[in-house]
């Protein structure tokens, strides 16, 4: 399998390729076994992904993963952001 092809199937799967790529990457699969059952097996795990809805995540989850975090020792702390109108805070 082409290494360039390998790379692309991600995008491939998510139908993020031009149209000119993804018909290359479709005649190089029927070539190659591996590329056409990498390409298969992952728009089908995509596919599905999309079919499904996306887990809602609360204020209680979120608590309950930084409590878990907590007691496993990470050092999590809260500073507040100093209020500048008009800027942005850039991580350093």
């Amino acid at each position: 399998m082409n290494d360039l092809y390998r790379k692309l199937v991600d995008l491939y799967a998510g139908q993020e390729l031009p149209e000119e790529l993804a018909l290359d990457l479709e005649s190089a699969a029927a070539t190659d076994e591996n590329l056409a059952t990498d390409m298969a097996t992952l728009t089908q795990t995509v596919n599905l992904l999309k079919a499904h809805p996306a887990p809602e995540f609360d204020e209680r989850d979120f608590l309950r993963i930084l409590f878990r975090m907590q007691t496993m020792g990470a050092d999590i702390s809260f500073e507040e952001a100093q209020s500048h109108p008009g800027q942005y805070q850039l991580p350093m």
